[in-house]
């Protein structure tokens, strides 16, 4: 690796040749503000925060995007540079709503309100613009009143996820960022996977926020409220309570919850029983010819996917509702009759690093079909949950061990790695492999699903049957796979989607600072730290079908855990990149 060396603030630093001034600096622990500026996008050279003065040169520099030279003598807060900063935040400022109070950014992910404080900027005359507001959407808000212009959502929508749906609005006085052609959120072809949201340096793209109804449900005596929460949450809840990433808070997440008069459950059960019910329907579509490749269903974000853009490929689907929904199904039928419970009378929340679980516990294949009840009442990203545990004075990271409730509270390591793209594949070939090996082999770790790459794609020999299975990382790979799939070229049998970069763990309703490497590195320890590692042994799904389901995708199952798709490709406008 080629090096240079340059002064920072008068330091001598060994950097990597070829990095801009802006990531030689963050990675010397050198803070300098930006608010356009993402480590996963090109730079766009927009909001001119992250300027610094280098010895020689009379204009200041956009660190962002000028790389490094050997010798350089770097300032990051001369008083030119300073200067600089605050004559740009009275600029963005002036135009920008002063209701820090009430904007969900606010509690250290507003990165403006951040560089404004450290700066000691706030305009005393604010001019509103009159933009409006986008609520059309089940799971994001746009408030274009608090956009500043940067971008970052344009970018990260059409280069990473690659569908398109911003653009930016520039009139004499005025630049921000709204939907092509102006249509409302809903119209668009946007599957709410919230990673505008996370990219968002500002309060101009939130979440819908649950956190007030799931408020009201614990002040109501009448209401039993439970909690579930997914995997990636397990891994990832902590770094909001300014815990290491990736830390495993899986045994204080059930303690600090229950200290709001709740039952807590983990999803990673119903993540256990969707492996169950995933394998004996591709075992049954392999043996008496069924349509292949099947096609994962538990990311919501991929499946609406599916839905807009291809409604020819919807069979290829497997009909498995996602972990989230068979969990509200189970809770509201096998759990309620356990525990003598009116389904009527539970409040149930699931707490999600996904955006795009708002949407999926609203849609109308997820009522319950006799009752008319929804499986699920409300759905926090883990941000929201923070906030809900901050509300009440209780800090995460103090909480003492403990576990899940019992009934539906057991997971496997399989279930744990459903929070990584590949994981989901990985959980279901360790149940696939025992069931038509007759438990004659026993593989547990698949490596080869393991990395970061945006398709990855292995084969396996299972009793001299040859198994194909590909991983699709992120949505804005999807397209090359499933055009191929559509001319009948696609060589797999098994196919997983996640329409989030890197999976769950990178969720649009995760910790937005977090690494998402980390965390999936942490995401595998957790799974090998468990003592039971394949879904069919979860003692707990065992016992379930013992005694309710009977059978994977028997009579009642697929009444209550199956769903069906729908073609939406008639919702979308023309947004396309």
């Amino acid at each position: 690796m080629a090096t240079i060396s340059v002064l920072v603030n008068d330091v001598r630093i060994i950097a990597e040749a070829g990095k801009t001034i802006l990531e030689i600096c963050r990675d010397a622990g050198v803070s300098v503000p930006a608010l356009c500026s993402h480590p996963r996008l090109k730079p766009p050279e927009i909001c001119g925060l992250c300027v610094v003065e280098a010895q020689g040169q009379g204009a200041l520099i956009k660190s962002c995007a000028k790389l490094a030279e050997e010798g350089m003598a770097i300032y990051t807060e001369s008083p030119k540079v300073v200067a600089s900063r605050i004559e740009t935040l009275n600029n963005i400022l002036t135009t920008h709503p002063n209701d820090c109070l009430s904007c969900p950014k606010t509690g250290g992910n507003c990165l403006l309100q951040d560089v404004s404080h450290l700066y000691g900027v706030n305009p005393p005359v604010r001019r509103v613009m009159h933009r409006g507001a986008d609520h059309s959407s089940p799971a994001i808000i746009r408030d274009m009143d608090k956009c500043i212009g940067c971008g970052r959502c344009v970018i990260f929508c059409e280069t990473i996820q690659k569908i398109g749906v911003y653009e930016h609005i520039c009139t004499d006085d005025d630049r921000y960022v709204t939907t092509k052609n102006g249509f409302p959120l809903s119209e668009t072809g946007c599957i709410s996977c919230g990673q505008c949201v996370k990219a968002c340096p500002v309060g101009a793209l939130q979440e819908k926020n649950e956190v007030y109804g799931v408020l009201k449900a614990l002040g109501d005596p009448a209401k039993r409220v439970i909690f579930q929460m997914a995997p990636a949450v397990h891994n990832t809840a902590g770094e909001e309570f300014g815990l290491s990433g990736g830390v495993d808070v899986a045994k204080k997440l059930p303690t600090a919850l229950r200290k709001l008069g709740a039952a807590v459950f983990s999803t990673g059960f119903t993540a256990d029983v969707t492996i169950l019910e995933e394998s004996a329907e591709f075992i049954d579509r392999v043996t008496n010819g069924g349509v292949l490749p099947i096609f994962t269903s538990c990311c919501p974000g991929w499946v609406t996917f599916a839905e807009m853009n291809y409604p020819q490929l919807l069979a290829h689907l497997s009909s498995c509702k996602s972990p989230q929904q068979m969990f509200g199904a189970l809770l509201k039928s096998y759990y309620a009759e356990k525990e003598n419970i009116n389904p009527k009378d539970i409040f149930h929340v699931s707490i999600m690093p996904c955006v795009a679980k708002k949407y999926e516990r609203q849609r109308q294949e997820m009522k319950n079909r006799e009752t008319g009840q929804w499986d699920i009442d409300a759905v926090l990203t883990t941000r929201e949950a923070a906030k809900l545990l901050r509300f009440f004075n209780i800090d995460l990271a103090r909480q003492e061990d403990s576990g899940f409730d019992a009934l539906m509270g057991e997971d496997t390591g399989a279930a744990r790695i459903f929070a990584a793209s590949g994981g989901v594949t990985e959980a279901a070939l360790r149940t696939v492999v025992m069931k038509l090996s007759g438990n004659r082999l026993d593989t547990i770790d698949f490596t080869a699903l393991r990395d970061a790459e945006n398709v990855k794609e292995a084969e396996f020999e299972i009793l001299g049957m040859k198994v194909r299975v590909a991983v699709v990382n992120g949505i804005g790979n999807a397209r090359e796979v499933l055009d191929a799939v559509a001319a009948g070229r696609s060589p797999y049998h098994f196919i997983e989607f996640m329409a989030c970069p890197g999976g769950c763990v990178g969720g649009g309703g995760s910790p937005i600072r977090g690494d998402n490497v980390v965390r999936t590195e942490s995401i595998y320890r957790s799974d090998a730290n468990n003592p039971v590692r394949r879904s069919h042994e979860n003692r707990e799904v065992l016992k379930l079908y013992k005694e309710y389901l009977v059978e994977p995708c028997g009579e009642k199952s697929h009444r209550l855990l199956h769903t069906r798709y729908v073609d939406r490709s008639g919702e979308v406008k023309n947004t396309a990149p």
